[in-house]
């Protein structure tokens, strides 16, 4: 992965679309009205079908998966909206321009981070086939290899990655962005930032869990404030409070991670490790079964970095596509107004 760069961009005067919150009775159309009601239930929906069904749900690798999938249906609903919306570039300020070009890179560089750390994580499966592969061979020259690999994923998995603590300051500054001025002139506008604000949220909150799932630490879990007229705050707020809540609870309790495969596979390694360590003895038959449960959680637990690092990799996609399609437009716009241009310098003369 790795970032574009921008273009140089033409100016359209036509207010500024980004500017945000819908004032109390500004007037939409019964058509402006259908479209914004229809994104928010869609995302109220989106929401609901997030809420884990209990707590051992809560940041499984499938879960985390779940929630990427979510982040690019959204996505692709605001580019769906702005298709309704009959909204050209053309009519679009500067300024808000620059606010999505510059979130977009913020949220592609959020995803290189989490790609890394999902890369890092996989790359312990290496130490664990090694293990497994010494713990075959009942012999204590090999359970010494073993011991030595164990430790190896054991120093690998506690170790920091610096691009995650990169990500929390990238996320304050997409913080700032989410609550902007008033539109003015422009229905069309007001609707179009309202949903993008939620999108925003939806986007900063899940990337959050992540960086915090990650960093290993819930010190900077936020919680995110939004206005109760919203048709997807009530199912925001309850996703957002169960799972923030469950990720305190889990770090107060003492524990290194809230990954659940990842966490299965460290309590496998602390039985397993003693074990081996001191010789297998009259344990052979807990010996047999923990070998065998950490081959199994050690598949399982690659298996999901594997999924969601796809799963990532498509968000990453379909926000750099629709940062291509934005500068696509600007281009083509830029030429057309040159053209015009152009032209009436000829009939002037």
């Amino acid at each position: 992965m790795s970032r574009p760069q921008d273009p140089h961009r033409p100016s359209f005067p036509f207010g500024n679309p980004f500017r945000m919150i819908m004032p109390k009775g500004s007037y939409l159309s019964p058509k402006l009205t259908e479209l914004l009601n229809s994104f928010e239930e869609s995302l109220a929906q989106r929401l609901r079908k997030l809420m884990p069904a209990d707590r051992e749900e809560i940041l499984s690798l499938l879960w985390m998966k779940c929630a990427v999938e979510s982040l690019s249906a959204i996505h692709t609903d605001i580019k769906t909206l702005i298709t309704g919306l009959e909204l050209p570039v053309s009519d679009w300020d500067e300024k808000w321009i620059d606010v999505y070009l510059d979130n977009s890179v913020k949220l592609l560089d959020i995803c290189i981070a989490f790609s890394s750390e999902l890369s890092r994580l996989n790359q312990g499966h290496l130490f664990l086939q090694c293990a497994l592969h010494n713990l075959d061979c009942a012999s204590s020259k090999q359970f010494v290899r073993a011991c030595s690999s164990l430790d190896g994923w054991r120093h690998h998995i506690g170790s920091k990655n610096p691009r995650m603590e990169n990500c929390f300051s990238i996320l304050d500054n997409l913080i700032k962005t989410l609550n902007l001025p008033k539109i003015k002139n422009s229905s069309k506008g007001k609707v179009l930032m309202r949903a993008m604000y939620g999108v925003k949220v939806v986007t900063v909150f899940v990337c959050n869990v992540f960086a915090a799932a990650f960093s290993g630490s819930a010190e900077k879990l936020l919680d995110l404030q939004v206005e109760e007229t919203r048709l997807w705050a009530e199912a925001f707020a309850g996703l957002q409070g169960f799972v923030n809540g469950e990720i305190r609870s889990i770090y107060s309790s003492g524990k290194a991670t809230v990954l659940k495969e990842l966490e299965a596979v460290d309590a496998n390694v602390k039985k397993l490790y003693p074990i081996v360590q001191e010789g297998v003895g009259e344990e052979a038959e807990a010996y047999k079964n923990s070998v065998s449960d950490l081959g199994k959680r050690a598949e399982k637990l690659s298996q999901g970095l594997d999924l969601l690092a796809k799963e990532v990799d498509g968000f990453f996609q379909i926000v750099l596509s629709g940062r291509d399609a934005l500068l696509c437009n600007l281009r083509v716009g830029t030429n057309v107004t040159d053209q015009l241009q152009e032209k009436k310098n000829v009939e002037v003369r």
